[in-house]
C-alpha cells in the first residue's frame, strides 16, 4: 500500500535511532558511553514525584479540559509572567504532552502549502520535519561557527519575504548551546514588527544557563507578545523527560485552534502529570539549581577534553547541555565519525548533519552524563583518533 505523500515528508530525531543502536551493542556485551541523547541523567526531584503519587491517591485520574486544568494553566502563566517579565493570563496557555506538540500544532495551524518558515540550521531536527509535513517551505538560517553560532542579522533579513509566515528561534540552542544576545533579538523584532509573521520562540533550555548568559525572550519587546508563541516545558529543567509535559504560551487568537489540535490528537495532557507540573513550578527550586551547577561542571570538563583531541575544536556553550565541536580536521565526515566512535570506540554521539545540512563537519555531544563517563569517553576518542 502506498503511503500518503505527507508521511514520506516527515523526518525523525536521530538521537533515538543512535540510542537503539547503542542499546543493541550493549545487549551484545559491549560497553557504551552515552553522549548522544538530550536527557538529564538525574532523577525527577522527590517533591514532584510525591505530588504525582498524592494525585493518584486523591483520584485525579480523569480527563481534563484539552488545554489543561485552570490550576495548571495559572501556574504556568504565573511562572512565565515572572520569568519573562511580561504579563500572561491562564487563557494564553495550552498544556501539552511534551514540547514537540507545541511545534507541531503551531506549524499545522499557521502554515499552508507554499508558506515559508525560517528556522535555525543546525537546529532541532523536528522543526524542519514538521515544516515539510505541513507542506510549508523550510528556509534554513545558517548558524556559523565563525559567528559563534549566533544569528547573522543581515542574512536573516534577506531570508524574510512576503511568503514568510513563521520564524523559529531557539535560545539557548540545540545543538550548539549558544544564546542569542538581547541586541540581536531586538534586531529580529525590529525586522518583523510590521510584518504578518508569528515567532515560535523555543525556550525549553531557558533555566539551564551558565556564567552571565541570559535567555532573553522576544515576547518582552514592544508589540512582540501578540506575535510570539513561547515553547517551554518540564523535561529538561526538572529531569522529567518520561513524564511528557510541556506547554505553549500563545496569542489568545490561536488558543482555540491549538486546543482543537489537542482534542483531535491527545484529548488532554495526563491529569496526574499536571499535578506534578504545578509542584515543579511552585515548589522548591533547589534541585534545579544543583542540576545546573553540575551541568556547568560537566561543560567545563567536556569542552576542555574535546579541545585536547587531535582534529577537534570546540566553542564553550552558554547553556543547555550540549557541546558541538568542529571535527573537519580529523578527515572524517560527521556521519563517518559518529559510526566509528560508536562501533569502534564505544562512544555514542550524534553527527552534526542530524541537525541539518549545515551541521556537516560537527558532532553533538550531550554532557548529561557523569564527569567520570565523560572523561572515559574523551580517552576512548583520543585512542581512536590516535
Amino acid at each position: 500500500m502506498k503511503l500518503a505523500d505527507r508521511a514520506n515528508r516527515m523526518g525523525t530525531e536521530t538521537a533515538f535511532e543512535v540510542l537503539a543502536k547503542a542499546k543493541k551493542l550493549e545487549a551484545e556485551g559491549k560497553k557504551i558511553i552515552h553522549l548522544q541523547i538530550g536527557e538529564p541523567d538525574f532523577t525527577t526531584p522527590k517533591n514532584i514525584c510525591d505530588a504525582a503519587i498524592k494525585s493518584i491517591l486523591h483520584g485525579d485520574t480523569h480527563y481534563t479540559p484539552a488545554a489543561g486544568t485552570m490550576e495548571t494553566r495559572k501556574a504556568v502563566s504565573d511562572y512565565v509572567s515572572k520569568t519573562r517579565c511580561v504579563e500572561f493570563s491562564p487563557e494564553n496557555v495550552v498544556v501539552t504532552p511534551g514540547g514537540k506538540p507545541v511545534m507541531f500544532y503551531t506549524i499545522l495551524t499557521l502554515i499552508q502549502e507554499g508558506d515559508e518558515v525560517i528556522y535555525p540550521n543546525p537546529g532541532f531536527p523536528i522543526y524542519e520535519s514538521m515544516i515539510n509535513f505541513a507542506g510549508g517551505v523550510p528556509v534554513p538560517l545558517q548558524l556559523k561557527e565563525e559567528n559563534n553560532f549566533n544569528v547573522d542579522i543581515n542574512e536573516f533579513e534577506k531570508l524574510v519575504t512576503d511568503k514568510t509566515k513563521l520564524v523559529i528561534i531557539n535560545t539557548p540552542g540545540n545543538p550548539t548551546g549558544r544564546t542569542i544576545s538581547k541586541t540581536d533579538i531586538e534586531k529580529i523584532a525590529d525586522i518583523l514588527k510590521n510584518k504578518d509573521v508569528y515567532i515560535l520562540s523555543d525556550e525549553i533550555y531557558s533555566r539551564i544557563l551558565y556564567d552571565d548568559a541570559e535567555c532573553f525572550s522576544i515576547s518582552k519587546l514592544p508589540g512582540m507578545k501578540e506575535k510570539t508563541i513561547i515553547l517551554d516545558g518540564f523535561s529538561k529543567t526538572y529531569a522529567m523527560t518520561g513524564w511528557r509535559a510541556g506547554y505553549g504560551v500563545f496569542p489568545l487568537e490561536l488558543v482555540p485552534s491549538i486546543s482543537k489540535m489537542m482534542v483531535n490528537s491527545n484529548s488532554c495532557t495526563n491529569s496526574i502529570v499536571q499535578k506534578a507540573c504545578i509542584e515543579a513550578l511552585t515548589g522548591p527550586q533547589d534541585e534545579v539549581d544543583k542540576m545546573v551547577a553540575e551541568f556547568k561542571r560537566r561543560r567545563d570538563v567536556i569542552v576542555a577534553g574535546l579541545n585536547s583531541i587531535k582534529g577537534f575544536s570546540c566553542l564553550t556553550p552558554d547553556g543547555a547541555f550540549y557541546a558541538f565541536p568542529n571535527i573537519t580536521k580529523t578527515g572524517y565526515t560527521s556521519k563517518e565519525l559518529e559510526d566509528k566512535l560508536l562501533y569502534e570506540a564505544g562512544v555514542a554521539t550524534l553527527a552534526g548533519t542530524s541537525f541539518g545540512k549545515f551541521g556537516e563537519g560537527y558532532l553533538r555531544f550531550s554532557y548529561a552524563n557523569s564527569v567520570e563517563n565523560i572523561n572515559i569517553a574523551i580517552e576512548k576518542i583520543k585512542q581512536f583518533i590516535g
